[in-house]
């Protein structure tokens, strides 16, 4: 008889991390363990005899936390180095140096060619303390928000050298149960650099704050949908930005040839941008190495061309430093300055592409390479062009390519062109970063993702996305008709995503790093609070252009909501719906149907435990192969796996049921070109292996413990499981009684046409070591050459008849057209056609 099922409603916190066990626990005090949510059994239970199970009183208690070893081990490859950046010299330090200022430090250090026109384009300039002021403003915007921001404190909120908006709800995600998709795994808390401190009051109010958001649904509605809005933000960022860099300094041409148009310096701003998106596909390491040097000489010119303005121009430039002469320039200016500070918001975009491509790059070489060489040229850079602006206040149009020497005008516009198509790159691979971890996070639809480095496992290029964003590029330079009203764009992109950041690292700061709350409220007031003074103004001129960003950015959130909610309603359907252990115990070895010869290699994408599908299989078709093996890919943080390692074997059910689970591991940039027969060697191969492992193990078991062994199976047993979805269930029960005595006359599996009666699962123990393994080996062998057979499950959900409209709209429609067009799980599996047997299975949600 089931017991009452108390704990269904926790369903899906069954994929935490860690979690309670229940064991057997007989009067002597030993224990017996039953794994069952891990689909292990230990070697009591595999040869236990399942006509003797009723008698022997057992009591079942409850242990303290289990990490699941199956789940660790499977990502844990020997002789793989995890650390990316481990073992590099001083040569390859300096190529890192050159690669993160080409791939992170672009788009900031362009900003000089637009931020002091949009400011004077909103605020003219009136005196010439007015020139003071606002480079005042941007002196101290570059230190405030960059600098101490993200350099000094975002940087270090990593997730494993993973940065981003969805970086930092990942990391969240494994420290506090707040994610509306269970798909945290064991291994997850091994990957985290992050653990918790000795009691203390920060603890305590880390603790209480996680607890509020764990049983609160609104808060983890509400800080996923944040999430979600940050990230639509960045692609639009990616947008805009490569619109405003290359529009920016192609427009140098009108200071350098009078007749041009306008109409001509875009056609020349498309053609840059269809160059720029074409070469994205070489990758970062061969791009990084190529645009480095010529970045690094971008800031050198910058700084050039500032010093020679501050020798040959006003240096009462100097007096910005001063915070005051900020007050001064808003008591001069009022409502003009207000405006003003939707300009000087573009001197720091591209901070955000500093921890979003973090996963590029080490922490360390992008802080060095800030600190030392960005920050320095772009002071320098604002001061030169300051100090022109002090003598020339009517060039404020374009005044960076006002203030080069007329001898060196064109070089610069050839540098700063170049410097401006490298710019672009910076959020189009934080981009492509994000929707890397959105894809995982189950908060976008697969796309197909190609890595380009077998040093940096971050180092990724999306052809989709790619296209797509160089279309949106296009048609945002085609339709907006100057640099200002794209820059009203840029700063609400920016913005967003700035917001975003700090909200979820004031969460990290409390929940991870439990710091002081002095220090975290300090954070959140002068950051937030700055942000939105910024906000403020360039909400003003949403009508000026923004609204096309806007517009962008909504269209974005909605398709990653629905897919979102369409994989939450998927997942905790297959989860709940998932084929329980102790099922396929009362459906006895041959699965309650006939086993032919050959192997069934039944693909899902469940992890642990059976999938729902597998039970669809054996209702669906005649027979079901005598050998079972559940494949599960995964994706290792490796660049490439072994072939000796590429499999990782584990048992499901006793001996006799010839079913196994198996892990297929597979580096970042390992490539699945092996034709399905040498997959089939390698898996046997592996398998093979694991089952010689196997036998030498329990061969170092005592006499003495085999023994004790033996007797514990010879006895009657009766015991009480645990189903994975929660459900505790009596073996003892009627129905499985008569089961029993209906399965006594059952034949058992075999590899040939001919039925043979069964064995004994017990018999095996008569047999010594030796043959009991050169039996199960030559069952396998038999099999193979049966056949192998690629079972794959599709699995669809849809909408109930009597549910909402909307529910309707979304799931039957909206959810199921993203699903049709998006990459499948099974796109790399390389299966051949006449060995493939497809099932579809549709979930009513």
């Amino acid at each position: 008889m089931a017991v009452e099922d108390a704990e269904e409603r926790g369903t899906l916190m069954k994929s935490d991390s860690v979690e309670s066990r229940w064991v057997y626990q007989d009067d002597d005090g030993s224990d017996f363990v039953d794994d069952v949510d891990a689909g292990e059994e230990s070697p009591s239970t595999l040869e236990m005899d399942s006509e003797d199970e009723d008698n022997v009183e057992q009591r079942l208690i409850r242990t303290g936390p289990r990490v699941d070893s199956f789940d660790f081990e499977a990502l844990e490859v020997p002789g793989a180095q995890r650390n990316d950046l481990e073992g590099f010299g001083s040569w390859r330090g300096i190529v890192l140096v050159l690669q993160t200022l080409g791939i992170v430090f672009g788009d900031v250090g362009t900003s000089p060619l637009y931020t002091f026109s949009v400011m004077f384009y909103k605020a003219p300039i009136k005196v010439k303390e007015d020139v003071i002021g606002a480079l005042s403003l941007v002196l101290y915007t570059l230190i405030l928000i960059p600098l101490v921001k993200y350099v000094l404190v975002v940087l270090w909120a990593n997730d494993d050298g993973e940065g981003g908006t969805f970086a930092l709800y990942s990391l969240i995600c494994r420290h506090a149960k707040v994610s509306l998709i269970p798909n945290q795994l064991p291994s997850d808390t091994r990957i985290s650099s992050f653990r918790l401190k000795v009691p203390s009051p920060e603890l305590e109010r880390s603790l209480k704050i996680k607890e509020r958001l764990e049983s609160s649904t609104a808060l983890k509605k509400l800080l996923l949908m944040l999430v979600l809005a940050g990230t639509s933000m960045v692609i639009a960022d990616a947008v805009v930005t490569s619109a405003m860099s290359v529009m920016s300094a192609v427009d140098g041409l009108k200071v350098g040839i009078s007749g041009i148009t306008h109409e001509e310096v875009v056609m020349i701003a498309v053609a840059f941008l269809i160059v720029l998106f074409s070469v994205q596909r070489y990758g970062t390491s061969k791009m990084g190495f190529i645009v480095g040097p010529a970045l690094f000489i971008w800031f050198c010119s910058l700084a050039g061309v500032g010093i020679y303005n501050l020798v040959e121009c006003d240096q009462a430039v100097w007096k910005a430093f001063n915070p005051m002469q900020i007050y001064y320039f808003f008591k001069r200016n009022k409502i003009e300055a207000w405006y003003a500070l939707g300009g000087c918001l573009l001197c720091v975009t591209g901070s955000e592409a500093m921890f979003a491509d973090l996963c590029h790059f080490s922490v360390r070489s992008v802080q060095l390479t800030f600190l030392f060489l960005v920050f320095p040229c772009l002071l320098l850079g604002y001061l030169g062009q300051a100090a022109y602006l002090m003598q020339n206040p009517g060039d404020y149009a374009q005044p960076f390519y006002s203030c080069v020497p007329g001898g060196a005008f064109w070089l610069v516009f050839v540098i700063a062109n170049v410097a401006a198509l490298i710019a672009s790159r910076a959020m189009t691979t934080a981009t492509f970063s994000c929707i890397k971890q959105s894809t995982a996070l189950g908060c976008f639809p697969r796309l197909k993702i190609i890595h380009t480095s077998r040093k940096f496992m971050g180092q990724i290029y999306i052809p989709v996305l790619n296209w797509f964003l160089l279309a949106a590029c296009v048609v945002l330079v085609c339709s907006v008709p100057s640099v200002t009203e794209i820059g009203n764009a840029y700063g609400i992109a920016e913005l967003g995503v700035m917001m975003m950041t700090t909200i979820l690292v004031t969460l990290v700061m409390i929940l991870i790093w439990q710091i002081n709350i002095v220090i975290v409220m300090a954070f959140l007031i002068i950051f937030m609070g700055l942000e939105l003074t910024f906000f403020s103004s360039a909400i003003w001129f949403v009508g000026d252009g923004s609204w096309i960003i806007l517009i962008f950015a909504g269209v974005l959130f909605v398709v990653m909501s629905i897919w979102n909610y369409g994989s939450k309603l998927k997942y905790e359907t297959e989860v709940k719906q998932k084929m329980s252990m102790d099922l396929l115990r009362q459906l006895g070895p041959n699965l309650g149907t006939i086993r032919a010869p050959g192997i069934g290699l039944v693909y899902n994408e469940l992890a642990r435990g059976i999938p729902t599908i597998f039970g669809h299989f054996l209702t669906t078709l005649p027979a079901i192969h005598s050998m079972i093996i559940f494949v599960c890919v995964k994706y290792v943080p490796v660049p490439v796996v072994p072939q000796g390692e590429r499999f990782f074997f584990r048992r499901v059910c006793p001996k006799s049921y010839h079913m196994f689970r198996c892990i297929a591991r597979y580096g970042y940039k390992d490539v699945r070109k092996e034709t399905h027969q040498i997959f089939e060697q390698l898996l046997i191969e592996s398998l093979e292996r694991f089952i010689r492992r196997e036998a030498q193990e329990r061969s170092l078991e005592s006499d003495g413990d085999r023994d004790d062994n033996s007797d514990f199976e010879d006895e009657s047993f009766s015991s009480v499981l645990i189903a994975p979805n929660g459900s505790v269930y009596s073996l003892g029960v009627p129905l499985l009684a008569e089961f029993k005595e209906t399965n006594k006359h059952m034949p058992g599996p075999s590899t040939s046409g001919e039925p043979k009666p069964e064995t004994p699962s017990g018999s095996t123990d008569s047999e010594g070591p030796e043959q009991s393994l050169e039996r199960e080996l030559s069952f396998i062998r038999k099999a193979r050459e049966s056949g192998v057979v690629y079972l794959l499950g599709h699995g669809d959900i849809r909408a109930r008849k009597d549910s909402w409209f909307i529910k309707k709209l979304v799931v039957n429609y909206l959810y199921a057209f993203l699903r049709k067009n998006s990459r499948r799980g099974t796109a790399n599996l390389s299966v051949p056609h006449s060995h493939l047997m497809q099932v579809s299975m549709t979930y009513m949600v």
